[in-house]
Formats: structure tokens, sequence, C-alpha cells
């Protein structure tokens, strides 16, 4: 009956946990006919084996060089990936989805930057297209390629002016100076303030680099003054 506990004697339960490495139908089928039990089923045999923890050792993935039963072998006419239904919603050979953006395509991201699809192989997916920023780009095809460190400034302050000659070379250092949280808003002052911020910025990056230049490196080892010091001081002066 339904919900009654079935009991299993010592010879038993070692026939199953030696083994427990067998498919479930298997090792049932082996049970019975070394027992007699027609009163346990594979269900009984599969809670058994995991209230006691006996596993096949299988997770139920493929392993390396495993061939999968179905290899070589085609849908049946009608049925999987041959029915009607799901011939309908297949990719015919040459189709583009309808998310497939050409040469050309231009998107504005979330910080207002222009991003344009070139007629360039992907370096990184080998792709025929990728995207690039459209005012560097334009930008590099005019003057070449931006210097490690350095980075692009939209002079209006207009980042969608995706023509060469809106964009400065600048320090990364002068970025902050020039926006974001503590900088001056260059974006959005008055275009007569525009040079003079600009103008500000750059000195004060160029102050900066230069009192970096002129300080002295740090001496290496112990402190000017300590006995190791002194007595080597010593050993030099004899």
């Amino acid at each position: 009956m339904k919900g009654d506990w079935i009991h299993y004697s010592d010879e038993e339960l070692s026939f199953l946990e030696w083994r427990q490495a067998f498919s479930r139908r298997e090792l049932h089928a082996a049970f019975v006919a070394r027992f007699g039990r027609t009163d346990v089923t594979i269900d009984n045999i599969k809670s058994l084996c995991t209230r006691k923890g006996w596993s096949t050792g299988r997770d139920g993935c493929f392993v390396k060089g495993q061939t999968p039963l179905n290899k070589g072998r085609p849908c049946p006419p009608g049925k999987g990936g041959r029915h009607p239904n799901a011939r309908k919603t297949q990719f015919k050979k040459g189709a583009r989805p309808h998310t497939y953006r050409g040469p050309g395509h231009e998107r504005i991201d979330e910080d207002g930057y222009v991003w344009l699809i070139v007629a360039e192989t992907n370096p990184h997916t080998g792709a025929p297209t990728r995207p690039v920023m459209k005012h560097k780009w334009l930008w590099e095809k005019a003057n070449g390629r931006v210097p490690k460190g350095m980075a692009l400034k939209s002079l209006d302050g207009n980042r969608l002016n995706t023509d060469p000659s809106n964009w400065k070379l600048i320090p990364r250092a002068m970025l902050p100076r020039l926006g974001g949280r503590f900088g001056r808003g260059y974006d959005n002052a008055p275009a007569e303030l525009k040079p003079t911020i600009m103008a500000i910025a750059e000195l004060e990056v160029a102050a900066l680099e230069r009192a970096r230049g002129k300080r002295e490196p740090k001496p290496v080892g112990r402190r000017p003054g300590s006995a190791t010091n002194s007595s080597q001081d010593e050993r030099t002066s004899t």
C-alpha cells in the first residue's frame, strides 16, 4: 500500500550499495531477479538510493569524446525542426535578422556620444563590420591615432557635433577639471567663457606636471642617521 514502510534486509542493502553505479532500471531488474521482491518498484529503489546517498556517478552531461545517440539521424519529416510550424520561423540561407545594422548606421548612447557602424573587420569577433565612436573615428582618420594618456574633448560642448575640427586632443588629467562633479561645467558654460576655462585647466595640469618633475626621488633603504647607515658612512669615509 502507498505510504507503507518498505523494509530491506542487510543483505539486500549491501547488494544495492555495491551496485549503486548501475542505472536505476538495471539495478531494479537485478534486485528483483536476485531477491524476488516484486513489491519494490523502480521509484522505491530511486528513493532508497537518494536517502542513502548512493549515486551512479553520472550527472547527465556529455563527456569528452562521447557520441550523441542521434548523430547522423535526420529528424523525421513533419517532426521537430522539420515540422511546418517550425519551418516558418527558421532562418533562410542568406537572410538577415531584423536587428541587423549595416555600415552607416548610427546610434546615440546614454552619455550622448554617437556610435557608427563602419565596414571594417572587428578585431575581437572577426565580423566584417564594427562599432566605433564617430567623433574619434573621424578625428583619427584626419590626425592619426589618439596617443595613450590623451583624450578628445568637444570644444563647443556638443557631443553630437562629430566634426574633427570640433574636438581637441587634451591630457586625460584635464577631463575632471573641465567637467565631472568638481569640474567647471565646461560643456554648459557660455561660449565666450569656454576658451578661458580650457586655458585655466591647461595651466593647472602643466603646473602639476612640472611640480611632479621637480620632486626628488625618495631615498631607498633605512632613514639617514640609523645605525646601519652610520656604520656604512664610516666604512666609506675610511
